[in-house]
């Protein structure tokens, strides 16, 4: 729902006065007749009636900042698990005390509990506590009234139930269960038995009770006591073991550093450990045995990670340890709990599959939190992207620092297409009060909008401010919550700088510019450059920009800084020397939409002129699309296929790829391609090369994609094998085929399914249903389609067994998009009997929107007939 701003407000309020004040006396020709007069009254009641309602919604729908009634200052758990029921058996010592005003209630989240117990502790002993117990809160009536002087102790019995009462999710965190049991009883043979926790936004209270807020702080130790065959990891450091006399083991965490309850974690299972460290401290890595080598790869980067942030900020790593974990079906990518992150399992990669992990970016996410978000933690969900938006900066920078700013700015350009994508169908604030649910929260405003935000505001203010600023911010408010002001505040401080108008416009308002420029090359040494802001102004403010033009002279680069801040401006930019081209925003700094008639030429020059590589990749994009049948253009793309920047080396590819009839115009195309494919840098690159090579000449380099199917890399090996067994020339494709079934990897696979189905190759049913129990997250994705289609083409294999794995699939499986692919192969089979009815049963049962919708549509023809 869209409320009225502030300023509409004061519009409609004029409005009121207006109407009920007059200038003048009324005469007899003012005077209408009754009907009329009623008319009006009868108008302006409904207009009084609908601002007072609209006013009233501002009130009650606003999302304040939990009060603090108590202050939580430890919490003390003693757990053990129930897997056969998947219930938590635990005790919870719970110490506080009145934050300001006198309590005689103490008010603590608890979902779906059974209390065994509620006690206060004091020096006399446990005396039981009169509560009530609504399934969601827990409420205990102490015996006195508590001031902010007193400190008292509560202990709870409890047994938790996190699979009753279970909320629909969102997009970003698919569950809201709290603790997860993850194949409890053993029965699925391809996945380990684990127990894993997600507390944001406010589900660890499914599993402990607590003050579920993320102003709240607290100090806590966890005993946990399981299988002495599992591993426990948990905040903190371990400070003891304990063998019991069944067979158990209990370990004692200690967190004694004070952090958000959202963000305490355990997790239980089976998983190696792969020591590191960072200047003496813990940086350990946990995954299943059969990842141990991959993950050494995958997470490499980790202690380098944590001196450059530290270095960076000026502020050293703040915690006791710092792990990461790997788990199975997580609810979300990643979860930045303290001292210990936990991951998705598309981090489970082989050693071979490490080899083009391209996880660095997640990783540094989720390492960037432990300061913002953890050390400085947002007051409440409304200001959200105090945590996000500097996590998914944290990303940007780590791939300049790690690989240069070329490739940070293409991940910039795709963060900034992210946002640009869901503003087509909604935009709301960056810091926003008025939502359904906290996980609404969890966009791409409050992540990638708000990693641009601070883009543009690092680029105005000047690396030495910007970071001088975040130090000041994060010692000043570190173990504590902040608001948006707080931030604001800092940057004042330390630039000396008035910076409302930057926040105001991108953190409190919504929506972006949408810029239309145009230049004037009459004048070549002092060119004329007028902006338009273009935006709704009634919804979206008129901003204030500063921005940089550059040009190019004898191969140096030129730049200056403007500042746009009307609605049409014009700037003479009295560069001196002739100018042919000038590139308004060249590194696309800026948030905006941006428009204008540039041509061939313009775009030429771009590319050849251009030192920024986003630039260049522009020009390239631009000219393959708009002037692809212009004989010079088309030569340019055999020139970015050298390009020193791997993206436009790709790019240029799939301009090849998609107009296959300018190999006959590129000279030496053949041989650069096949260089391409043999030694290019990037492995995805080679990929791309490999495949116009089998287009090109598939029995020519037959024998080199033999050679190149057993690279190391599997973006590489994948290609060549795709293109080998698709030539039908190759008399041995099933040998080779068969050579490669036991391989795990999905791009090996893809290019295995694709040519059983291509090549109608009997029996492979078994094949096919192995390989679906033992993929999951995107590869699982990736490999349904093809699955489906393999016994809808093979009426001969067990047809019986594919339905009924992809309905448990569409029915029962974590992540939606899953979901909707199996139900679609799913469809595939809707002639057969019992499927439709079947089908119709999962639509109906589904209860994520996005899923419903796609799985209606999927159905719609057989909805209608019925």
């Amino acid at each position: 729902m869209r409320f009225y701003k502030p300023k509409s407000v004061f519009f409609l309020l004029l409005i009121v006065i207006w109407s009920c004040q007059s200038s003048k006396k009324l005469t007899e020709t003012d005077i209408t007749n009754d009907s009329e007069l009623n008319q009006d009254v009868e108008t302006d009641s409904t207009s009084n009636a609908e601002l007072i309602h609209s006013l009233e919604l501002q009130l009650s729908e606003y999302r304040a900042s939990r009060t603090k009634d108590f202050d939580l200052l430890h919490t003390e758990l003693d757990l053990s698990f129930d897997y056969e029921n998947q219930w938590v058996k635990g005790e919870a010592i719970l110490t506080l005390k009145p934050y300001f005003f006198p309590q005689k209630e103490l008010i603590l989240d608890a979902k779906d509990f059974e209390i065994h117990g509620f006690t206060l502790l004091g020096n006399g002993g446990e005396s039981e506590l009169n509560f009530k117990y609504n399934s969601k809160v827990l409420t205990g009536f102490l015996p006195k009234l508590f001031t902010s002087n007193d400190t008292l102790k509560v202990k709870i019995k409890y047994t938790a139930k996190p699979n009753e009462g279970e909320v629909a999710g969102s997009s970003a965190i698919t569950d809201t269960k709290g603790l997860y049991f993850i194949n409890p009883k053993g029965d699925e043979p391809s996945k380990p038995t684990l127990i894993w926790t997600q507390g944001e936004t406010e589900h660890n209270s499914k599993w402990f009770p607590t003050i579920d807020s993320p102003n709240e702080r607290m100090t806590q130790e966890i005993r946990l006591t399981v299988e002495d065959k599992y591993r426990t990891i948990s905040n903190g450091k371990l400070q003891s073991k304990k063998l019991n006399p069944e067979g158990t083991r209990t370990d004692h965490w200690i967190m004694d550093m004070p952090h958000a309850p959202y963000l305490a974690a355990v997790i239980v299972g089976d998983y190696v450990e792969i020591e590191d460290s960072w200047e003496g401290m813990q940086v350990n890595y946990y995954v299943e045995k059969e990842f141990e080598a991959g993950a050494k790869r995958v997470f490499q980067n980790t202690p380098e990670m944590i001196g450059f942030f530290s270095d960076l900020l000026g502020v050293k790593y703040p915690w006791q340890k710092y792990d990461q974990v790997v788990v199975r079906d997580f609810v979300s990518g990643a979860m930045e709990n303290t001292t210990i992150t936990v991951f998705m399992e598309e981090l489970n990669l082989d050693e071979r599959g490490a080899i083009d992990s391209e996880w660095d970016g997640i990783i540094a996410h989720e390492l960037f939190h432990q300061w913002f978000g953890n050390l400085v933690t947002t007051e409440s969900w409304s200001n959200l992207t105090l945590n996000e938006a500097f996590a998914n900066y944290s990303e940007y920078l780590w791939y300049e620092f790690k690989e240069g700013k070329d490739g940070a700015d293409m991940h910039h350009l795709s963060e900034m297409e992210q946002y640009f994508d869901e503003a087509k169908t909604k935009q709301e604030d960056l810091i926003r009060f008025y939502y359904n649910n906290n996980e609404d929260m969890f966009d791409s405003h409050s992540y990638a909008k708000g990693g641009r935000i601070l883009h543009m505001l690092r680029r105005h203010l000047g690396d030495e401010a910007f970071f001088a600023s975040l130090n000041y911010y994060l010692q000043k408010h570190a173990y504590s919550s902040v608001e948006v002001h707080d931030l604001r505040l800092a940057f004042e401080h330390v630039t000396g700088q008035d910076l409302n108008w930057f926040f105001n416009q991108w953190f409190l308002d919504s929506g972006h510019p949408i810029l239309e420029y145009e230049v004037d090359y009459s004048q070549p040494d002092n060119l004329l450059l007028t902006v338009a802001q273009r935006q709704d102004f009634e919804n979206t403010p008129l901003y204030k920009i500063p921005f940089k033009v550059s040009w190019y002279d004898e191969g140096q680069r030129f730049e200056k800084e403007l500042v746009l801040e009307k609605e049409w401006q014009q700037f003479a930019i009295e560069n001196g020397t002739p100018v042919k081209s000038l590139y308004f925003d060249e590194a696309s700094e800026i948030l905006a939409e941006k428009k204008s008639n540039r041509g061939l030429q313009f775009f030429l020059d771009q590319y050849r002129n251009s030192i920024l590589g986003v630039a260049r990749y522009e020009a390239i994009d631009s000219l393959g699309t708009a002037y692809k049948n212009d004989e010079e253009v088309i030569n340019l793309l055999g020139v970015a296929l050298q390009d020193d920047f791997w993206a436009i080396r790709e790019l240029a590819l799939m301009k090849l790829a998609e107009n296959p009839e300018w190999m006959e115009v590129i000279s030496g195309l053949e041989d650069r391609l096949f260089e391409m494919a043999e030694n290019d840098p990037k492995h995805t690159v080679r990929l791309g090369a490999i495949e116009i090579l089998s287009a090109i000449g598939p029995d020519k380099y037959s024998p080199a994609f033999l050679r190149w199917m057993n690279h190391p890399s599997y973006y590489v090996a994948g290609a060549a094998l795709g293109a080998y067994l698709e030539n039908g020339k190759n008399l041995n494709r099933a040998e080779i085929a068969l050579r490669f079934e036991d391989e795990k990897n999905i791009r090996l696979l893809v290019a295995l399914a694709d040519y059983y189905i291509t090549e109608t190759v009997p029996g492979k049913g078994n094949w096919f249903n192995e390989k679906l129990a033992i993929l999951s997250g995107q590869s699982l994705y990736y490999f349904l389609g093809y699955y489906g289609d393999y016994f809808a083409k093979n009426a001969n294999e067990d047809t019986g067994t594919a339905i009924k794995n992809l309905s448990q699939i569409a029915s029962n499986h974590q992540a939606n998009y899953i979901r909707i692919t199996a139900f679609m192969g799913l469809v595939g089979f809707i002639d057969e009997p019992g499927v439709l009815e079947m089908a119709k049963k999962i639509y109906e049962e589904e209860s994520d929107e996005l899923a419903k919708r796609y799985k209606e549509f999927f159905l719609s023809t057989y909805l209608e007939e019925n």
